[in-house]
């Protein structure tokens, strides 16, 4: 699939500046170009010793830590097929305002006491309910510093990440619903998941990367100067994606 650039996007300015406004609702607090909250030199110091190949085949042994498939807090893993139609959800609940899937064979199998949901299954459709309860958690901007530790994978790129969000100001925001979702890849402890956001008639994709790590599906940080749910793309329709949502 190939992204609509806006050089070439049918859609019209009003898209894309609702694009930047439903990217600014999702990508609040951790979700940030990491670039836009440093200085001009902390980038480039960064840039200089940012891994030039995709993070997930070139990042020096000590830039992630490896996943620990022991433990799990969530149900058992289940079926390891990828997801091609809408999973079986026993409800739909609101978290932080977003509208989230919950099942007793996929999880979440718990939830903190501040409304943060995890454990979740060991399998493609847990890395899915996972990444749809990824937009909920980041939807209270107040509880952005919390949500980074208990959600993303420990690392440098995730401690850069909390620096950089322990020096911003939350705001007021209305929360992103998810209306589908594309598994792209998935195998083992590694699954990357496409999300479909509604803005104004169309929709908005972003990427997630969730990784199994110490018995759970957790969100993968980007490299210094990277955005977490990047690339976005433009899209018409759903035909790209397994149509789910509680809304």
């Amino acid at each position: 699939m190939r992204p609509e650039h806006e050089d070439k996007s049918p859609f019209g300015r009003g898209f894309v500046t609702a694009c930047v406004v439903v990217s600014a609702v999702l990508l609040c607090g951790a979700l940030l170009l990491v670039s836009a909250l440093t200085s001009d030199d902390d980038h480039q110091a960064a840039a200089q010793t940012a891994p030039t190949a995709p993070p997930a085949a070139s990042a020096a042994p000590d830039s992630q830590p490896a996943a620990t498939g022991e433990g799990n807090c969530g149900p058992p893993g289940g079926d390891q097929t990828i997801p091609t139609k809408p999973p079986t959800a026993d409800a739909w609940d609101v978290s932080r305002r977003v509208v989230v899937p919950r099942s007793s064979a996929t999880g979440p199998a718990r939830t903190d006491p501040d409304g943060f949901r995890h454990c979740f299954a060991h399998s493609p459709t847990g890395a899915v309910f996972a990444a749809y309860n990824v937009v909920a958690a980041f939807a209270d901007q107040e509880q952005a510093l919390a949500t980074i530790r208990k959600l993303m994978v420990p690392g440098p790129d995730t401690e850069a990440l909390t620096r950089a969000q322990s020096e911003s100001e939350p705001s007021g925001s209305a929360a992103s619903q998810v209306a589908g979702f594309r598994v792209l890849d998935a195998g083992g402890d590694r699954a990357t998941i496409m999300l479909a956001l509604p803005v104004e008639s169309a929709y908005m994709s972003i990427t997630l990367t969730m990784r199994w790590y110490d018995g759970d599906w957790r969100l993968q940080s980007p490299p210094p100067g990277g955005a977490v749910g990047a690339p976005y793309s433009q899209h018409r329709d759903l035909s790209d994606f397994v149509p789910w949502s509680g809304v």
